[in-house]
């Protein structure tokens, strides 16, 4: 098998431990965000209207775990809100930005509160069985390197995801390669090497049946995440 690219971090960073008194504000702020609503034409200032409730829930939870009061709570929660509406703004003009600047049909963008979700079709991305970038689509990848240097208060995962054809260890190791190779030209780019993260999903994460042509070509894909640090 071909070995990796070299070149992208592939650690996984350690997962910060949260104080059991916030684990219910965390559970209040997942329920804010509704998965019906991630659309890739999504309506304007939704990460901002997203990230205000979501704020201003965690604002207020957290005031009152500190403060004990209906007074802290609610200013937590003023605190709350206008820190994940500012949040959730930001999100939405660097989403519709790319919108505007990618040119290679079949790339989507699909954002939610502080997160967003480039993906690339393989079929404009690599050829069959193959981890090396179609020229074509470098530009495009050149202008998501400069949106991420722009806004540079974020993390960035690329996950590289296959169909069920073939062998699973293979599909594994094919998946890694892949979302490697986009995350070099990142690199080249400019885009800082501490925030991104290569995860290799293989075939762990089909978003459409693989029991069709259709369904398979769905399914092999890479994914930006590109989540806010802001905050």
């Amino acid at each position: 098998m071909t070995q990796p690219v070299a070149g992208a971090r592939r650690q996984f960073r350690p997962v910060r431990i949260v104080l059991p008194a916030l684990a219910g504000v965390a559970l209040l702020t997942s329920a804010c965000t509704d998965p019906a609503s991630l659309t890739t034409d999504s309506t304007p200032n939704q990460n901002r209207n997203q990230g205000a409730i979501a704020g201003g829930v965690l604002g207020a939870g957290v005031g009152a775990i500190l403060g004990g009061n209906a007074k802290t709570a609610a200013l937590g929660a003023a605190v709350g809100t206008i820190a994940g509406a500012a949040i959730g703004e930001g999100m939405d003009r660097q989403a519709a930005e790319l919108r505007n600047q990618l040119s290679s049909d079949g790339i989507s963008i699909v954002q939610n509160g502080d997160r967003m979700t480039v993906t690339l079709p393989h079929d404009i991305t690599f050829a069959t069985d193959s981890f090396a970038v179609r020229p074509e689509l470098r530009q495009d990848l050149t202008k998501v390197a400069a949106s991420l240097n722009k806004y540079p208060n974020s993390n960035v995962q690329i996950i590289g995801h296959t169909d069920n054809t073939g062998d699973a260890t293979y599909n594994i190791g094919l998946s890694q390669q892949r979302a490697e190779a986009v995350a070099n030209l990142l690199i080249v780019d400019g885009v800082s090497t501490t925030r991104l993260r290569t995860i290799a999903a293989g075939e762990s994460n089909p978003i459409a049946s693989n029991l069709t042509p259709e369904g398979q070509a769905q399914n092999r894909r890479v994914e930006i995440v590109v989540t806010s640090t802001e905050g």
